[in-house]
């Protein structure tokens, strides 16, 4: 089901991109609404999907895994088969946090976190055990320029 957003759902969800922790009185405040109304306009754009979750934005480098590594995957097999495999493969993997299927020359770019080149090495080798490809490479992120959850409205 679609929402139809209007201009004060958009500034709630503005805010809450920002900074999820902020009360309803904060975001009522800032949207100039009633606490009450404000708080039916978040709990319809959970309902309906629009709000997916609520989380806490973790420092990678803070934990331990502060290289992220693209990881360009070519593949010969499109079988529904295969497709099970290496979907089932990919959410095995906590150092996969985002993966997705192109279009073009390659078949699905990995974005993965590790601690450091030779965590990324054993990363691979796990990957490349569980699943067939007929390429994969590597692309070491030097510096990250932007990076952001925040959906643009």
């Amino acid at each position: 089901m679609k929402h139809s957003l209007d201009t004060i759902d958009r500034a709630i969800l503005r805010i809450i991109q920002s900074d999820a922790t902020l009360s309803v009185d904060d975001i009522s405040a800032a949207v100039n609404l009633s606490r009450n109304a404000c708080w039916r306009r978040i709990k319809a754009l959970e309902q309906t999907g629009v709000i997916k979750g609520r989380v806490a934005l973790v420092d990678p480098a803070s934990v331990g895994v502060p290289l992220t590594v693209m990881v360009l995957i070519r593949t010969n097999a499109h079988d529904a088969d295969w497709m099970k495999q290496f979907q089932a493969a990919l959410h095995s993997f906590p150092e996969i946090v985002g993966a997705y299927r192109m279009t073009g020359d390659l078949d699905y770019v990995l974005r993965v976190r590790v601690a450091d080149v030779p965590a990324y090495d054993a990363f691979y080798k796990r990957l490349t055990s569980r699943i067939s490809v007929s390429d994969i490479s590597a692309s070491f992120v030097m510096e990250e320029i932007k990076e952001t959850t925040a959906v643009p409205l």
